[in-house]
Protein backbone atom coordinates (compact mmCIF):
# COMPACT_ATOMS: atom_id res chain seq x y z
CA UNK A 1 0.00 0.00 0.00
CA UNK A 2 1.73 3.61 -1.13
CA UNK A 3 -0.79 5.34 1.15
CA UNK A 4 -0.98 4.40 4.92
CA UNK A 5 -3.53 6.48 6.79
CA UNK A 6 -2.24 7.83 9.94
CA UNK A 7 -5.14 8.18 12.62
CA UNK A 8 -5.28 9.17 15.67
CA UNK A 9 -7.68 7.75 18.35
CA UNK A 10 -8.98 9.97 21.58
CA UNK A 11 -11.13 8.10 24.09
CA UNK A 12 -10.61 7.89 28.26
CA UNK A 13 -11.51 4.42 28.01
CA UNK A 14 -8.55 1.95 27.86
CA UNK A 15 -11.06 -1.25 26.63
CA UNK A 16 -12.43 0.60 23.58
CA UNK A 17 -9.02 1.94 22.82
CA UNK A 18 -7.52 -0.93 22.41
CA UNK A 19 -10.41 -2.50 20.04
CA UNK A 20 -10.38 0.44 17.98
CA UNK A 21 -6.78 0.24 17.90
CA UNK A 22 -6.59 -3.44 17.39
CA UNK A 23 -9.23 -3.65 14.41
CA UNK A 24 -7.75 -0.16 12.64
CA UNK A 25 -4.74 -1.67 12.61
CA UNK A 26 -5.94 -4.91 11.12
CA UNK A 27 -7.78 -2.98 8.05
CA UNK A 28 -4.40 -1.42 7.44
CA UNK A 29 -4.07 2.26 9.20
CA UNK A 30 -1.27 3.22 11.36
CA UNK A 31 -2.77 3.96 14.82
CA UNK A 32 -1.84 6.11 17.68
CA UNK A 33 -3.91 6.78 20.76
CA UNK A 34 -4.12 9.06 23.74
CA UNK A 35 -6.31 8.35 26.89
CA UNK A 36 -7.44 12.11 27.10
CA UNK A 37 -7.73 15.42 24.75
CA UNK A 38 -4.65 16.87 26.88
CA UNK A 39 -2.33 14.15 26.03
CA UNK A 40 -3.72 14.37 21.96
CA UNK A 41 -2.76 18.10 22.25
CA UNK A 42 0.94 17.06 22.79
CA UNK A 43 1.56 14.75 19.77
CA UNK A 44 2.07 16.02 16.39
CA UNK A 45 -1.24 16.61 15.31
CA UNK A 46 -0.84 18.07 11.71
CA UNK A 47 1.10 14.55 10.85
CA UNK A 48 -2.26 12.91 10.99
CA UNK A 49 -5.05 12.03 8.32
CA UNK A 50 -7.77 11.98 10.89
CA UNK A 51 -8.12 11.90 15.12
CA UNK A 52 -11.43 9.94 16.34
CA UNK A 53 -11.86 11.94 19.08
CA UNK A 54 -14.54 11.04 22.18
CA UNK A 55 -16.57 14.12 23.23
CA UNK A 56 -17.42 13.70 27.19
CA UNK A 57 -13.90 12.69 28.62
CA UNK A 58 -12.26 13.02 32.10
CA UNK A 59 -10.53 17.33 31.67
CA UNK A 60 -10.67 18.32 28.54
CA UNK A 61 -13.99 17.61 26.66
CA UNK A 62 -13.36 16.31 22.72
CA UNK A 63 -15.40 19.62 21.72
CA UNK A 64 -12.96 21.65 23.54
CA UNK A 65 -10.10 19.79 21.84
CA UNK A 66 -11.88 20.06 18.46
CA UNK A 67 -11.72 23.75 19.17
CA UNK A 68 -8.02 24.42 20.08
CA UNK A 69 -6.85 22.26 17.20
CA UNK A 70 -8.97 24.36 14.48
CA UNK A 71 -8.70 27.89 16.12
CA UNK A 72 -5.64 27.61 17.69
CA UNK A 73 -3.65 25.21 15.83
CA UNK A 74 -5.15 26.09 12.77
CA UNK A 75 -5.45 22.86 11.60
CA UNK A 76 -8.01 21.54 9.34
CA UNK A 77 -7.22 17.36 9.83
CA UNK A 78 -10.69 15.76 9.57
CA UNK A 79 -12.62 15.09 12.89
CA UNK A 80 -15.31 12.04 13.95
CA UNK A 81 -16.48 12.32 17.11
CA UNK A 82 -17.50 9.64 19.06
CA UNK A 83 -20.24 9.92 21.48
CA UNK A 84 -22.94 8.57 23.84
CA UNK A 85 -24.64 12.08 23.20
CA UNK A 86 -26.71 11.88 20.06
CA UNK A 87 -29.78 15.34 20.68
CA UNK A 88 -29.66 17.84 17.85
CA UNK A 89 -27.82 20.29 19.81
CA UNK A 90 -25.26 17.84 20.42
CA UNK A 91 -24.64 17.27 17.10
CA UNK A 92 -25.20 21.40 16.54
CA UNK A 93 -22.17 21.84 18.74
CA UNK A 94 -19.84 18.83 17.01
CA UNK A 95 -19.84 20.55 13.79
CA UNK A 96 -20.34 24.11 14.89
CA UNK A 97 -16.39 22.99 16.59
CA UNK A 98 -15.40 21.69 13.07
CA UNK A 99 -16.38 18.21 13.49
CA UNK A 100 -16.37 16.56 10.21
CA UNK A 101 -19.03 13.23 11.23
CA UNK A 102 -20.41 11.73 14.34
CA UNK A 103 -20.61 8.46 15.47
CA UNK A 104 -23.05 7.67 18.32
CA UNK A 105 -22.15 5.01 20.70
CA UNK A 106 -22.45 2.12 20.48
CA UNK A 107 -21.41 1.04 17.41
CA UNK A 108 -19.85 -1.01 15.24
CA UNK A 109 -16.49 -1.57 14.22
CA UNK A 110 -17.64 -1.84 10.26
CA UNK A 111 -19.87 1.14 11.01
CA UNK A 112 -16.21 3.08 12.11
CA UNK A 113 -14.15 1.71 8.80
CA UNK A 114 -16.73 2.45 6.39
CA UNK A 115 -16.68 6.34 8.00
CA UNK A 116 -13.53 6.49 7.94
CA UNK A 117 -12.69 5.28 4.24
CA UNK A 118 -15.23 7.77 3.43
CA UNK A 119 -13.59 10.77 4.83
CA UNK A 120 -10.19 9.69 3.82
CA UNK A 121 -11.55 9.12 0.25
CA UNK A 122 -12.98 12.66 -0.07
CA UNK A 123 -10.36 14.19 1.14
CA UNK A 124 -7.78 12.15 -1.44
CA UNK A 125 -10.24 12.97 -3.93
CA UNK A 126 -9.97 16.65 -3.44
CA UNK A 127 -6.27 17.22 -3.14
CA UNK A 128 -3.90 17.76 -5.46
CA UNK A 129 -0.78 15.95 -6.54
CA UNK A 130 1.63 15.55 -3.69
CA UNK A 131 3.95 18.94 -3.83
CA UNK A 132 6.68 19.20 -1.47
CA UNK A 133 9.47 21.99 -0.54
CA UNK A 134 13.03 20.55 0.98
CA UNK A 135 16.16 22.23 2.31
CA UNK A 136 18.43 19.73 3.08
CA UNK A 137 16.51 18.09 6.27
CA UNK A 138 13.98 20.56 6.50
CA UNK A 139 10.71 19.13 4.40
CA UNK A 140 7.03 20.59 3.85
CA UNK A 141 4.31 18.69 2.48
CA UNK A 142 2.16 20.99 1.07
CA UNK A 143 -0.80 19.04 0.42
CA UNK A 144 -0.53 16.95 4.08
CA UNK A 145 0.08 20.68 5.80
CA UNK A 146 3.00 18.83 7.57
CA UNK A 147 6.45 19.97 8.18
CA UNK A 148 8.92 17.65 9.53
CA UNK A 149 12.69 18.05 10.32
CA UNK A 150 14.93 14.83 9.64
CA UNK A 151 11.86 12.64 9.65
CA UNK A 152 10.43 14.60 12.60
CA UNK A 153 7.01 16.19 12.65
CA UNK A 154 7.74 20.07 13.44
CA UNK A 155 4.06 21.40 15.03
CA UNK A 156 3.63 25.16 12.84
CA UNK A 157 0.52 26.68 13.20
CA UNK A 158 -1.38 27.65 9.93
CA UNK A 159 0.52 31.06 9.70
CA UNK A 160 3.54 29.91 9.92
CA UNK A 161 3.61 26.93 7.38
CA UNK A 162 1.95 29.42 5.22
CA UNK A 163 5.04 32.08 5.47
CA UNK A 164 7.16 29.11 5.49
CA UNK A 165 6.15 27.94 1.83
CA UNK A 166 6.51 31.44 0.81
CA UNK A 167 9.84 31.82 1.29
CA UNK A 168 10.86 28.60 0.55
CA UNK A 169 8.75 29.08 -2.82
CA UNK A 170 11.38 32.12 -2.87
CA UNK A 171 14.52 31.04 -1.85
CA UNK A 172 17.49 33.66 -2.07
CA UNK A 173 14.83 36.06 -2.77
CA UNK A 174 13.77 38.95 -0.31
CA UNK A 175 10.32 39.12 0.48
CA UNK A 176 9.02 42.69 2.22
CA UNK A 177 6.77 42.23 5.47
CA UNK A 178 4.16 43.99 3.46
CA UNK A 179 3.92 41.69 0.51
CA UNK A 180 3.91 38.88 3.41
CA UNK A 181 1.00 40.31 5.01
CA UNK A 182 -0.70 40.99 1.34
CA UNK A 183 -0.56 37.01 0.73
CA UNK A 184 -0.75 35.36 3.98
CA UNK A 185 -3.32 37.30 5.68
CA UNK A 186 -7.05 37.77 4.27
CA UNK A 187 -7.53 41.75 3.45
CA UNK A 188 -10.61 41.82 6.15
CA UNK A 189 -8.46 41.19 8.97
CA UNK A 190 -6.33 43.97 10.73
CA UNK A 191 -2.80 43.45 10.99
CA UNK A 192 0.46 45.06 10.99
CA UNK A 193 3.83 44.29 9.72
CA UNK A 194 5.00 43.49 13.66
CA UNK A 195 2.77 40.30 13.51
CA UNK A 196 5.11 39.19 10.55
CA UNK A 197 8.22 39.32 12.17
CA UNK A 198 6.02 37.90 16.01
CA UNK A 199 5.15 34.97 13.46
CA UNK A 200 8.70 34.80 12.08
CA UNK A 201 10.11 34.57 15.58
CA UNK A 202 8.33 31.64 16.59
CA UNK A 203 8.66 29.63 13.41
CA UNK A 204 12.50 30.00 13.33
CA UNK A 205 12.60 28.86 17.33
CA UNK A 206 10.49 25.90 16.22
CA UNK A 207 12.32 24.50 13.16
CA UNK A 208 15.60 24.85 14.79
CA UNK A 209 18.82 25.01 13.31
CA UNK A 210 17.10 25.50 9.86
CA UNK A 211 15.78 29.12 11.43
CA UNK A 212 19.17 30.18 10.63
CA UNK A 213 18.15 30.16 6.83
CA UNK A 214 15.49 32.82 7.45
CA UNK A 215 17.10 36.03 7.19
CA UNK A 216 15.99 39.26 7.74
CA UNK A 217 17.29 42.98 6.72
CA UNK A 218 15.85 45.71 7.22
CA UNK A 219 13.75 47.47 4.60
CA UNK A 220 13.48 44.50 2.49
CA UNK A 221 11.72 41.60 4.20
CA UNK A 222 13.22 38.12 4.76
CA UNK A 223 14.75 35.76 2.75
CA UNK A 224 15.39 31.59 3.33
CA UNK A 225 18.82 30.91 2.13
CA UNK A 226 19.73 27.16 3.06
Amino acid sequence: MDFIPRILVVDDEQDLREILQFNLSSEGFEIDVASSAEEALTKPLESYHLILLDVMMGGMSGYKMADIVRKERELDVPIIFLTAKDSENDLLTGFNVGGDDYIIKPFSIKEVIVRIRAILKRGRATAEPSTTLQADGLKLDINRKLTTIDGTPVNLTRKEFEILILLMKNQGKFISRQEILNRIWSNDVIVTERNVDVNIARLRKKIGDYGSSIIGRSGYGYCFEK
